[in-house]
């Protein structure tokens, strides 16, 4: 089978300026036009924009994206549909020292999920502690989600979900 550039997915990024960051403009909407057409997806963010969050403390970036009418920045729009078309998700892993965002497929088992931080985990996988990333968030961690009844013992069939907090029981 020939690996042609033509044939690979693709998603058009718009560069537009200040005042056109929410919604886009003339030329943004050309180009998401020719997005549909080619069976892709559009994304508008302003460059200057980004820049200027990128030097900015949490609590000011929230203040920023509001006096531009702004939800959230465009690298955030940008990751979410580069992640949804290249059929990639997230999962987490919490521990007291730190905590890790692991990339993986859409569809990938637990085993599979273990096997991204080392091989050994995968080879000898017995269970997944998991937590639904909003459960963890809302009661305070670990802890919490265990106390609430929110955390769950999956097996090797366990499909992971975008976002789970998981922490692997394996065998070496």
């Amino acid at each position: 089978m020939l690996q042609l550039l033509t044939a690979k997915p693709a998603l058009y990024v718009c560069n537009v300026d200040e005042d056109s960051a929410g919604a886009g403009n003339e030329m943004s909407a050309r180009v998401a036009a020719r997005a549909a057409r080619d069976g892709a997806k559009a994304v508008v963010i302003s460059a200057k924009i980004e820049s200027e969050i990128a030097m900015l403390d949490p609590a000011e970036r929230a203040e920023f994206l509001e006096t531009l009418d702004l939800a959230e920045p465009g690298l955030d729009r940008l990751i979410r549909e580069a992640y949804a078309l290249l059929g990639l998700q997230t999962y987490f892993t919490a521990g007291p020292k730190e905590a890790r965002a692991w990339t993986i497929g859409v569809g990938v088992t637990a085993p599979q999920a273990a096997g991204v931080i080392h091989t050994d985990f995968e080879k000898g996988f017995i269970r997944a502690e998991t937590i639904a990333f909003d459960d963890y968030v809302r009661l305070n961690g670990e802890a919490g989600a265990r106390e609430a009844g929110k955390m769950r013992a999956e097996g090797k069939d366990y499909v992971v979900r975008d976002g789970d907090v998981m922490n692997f029981r394996f065998n070496v």
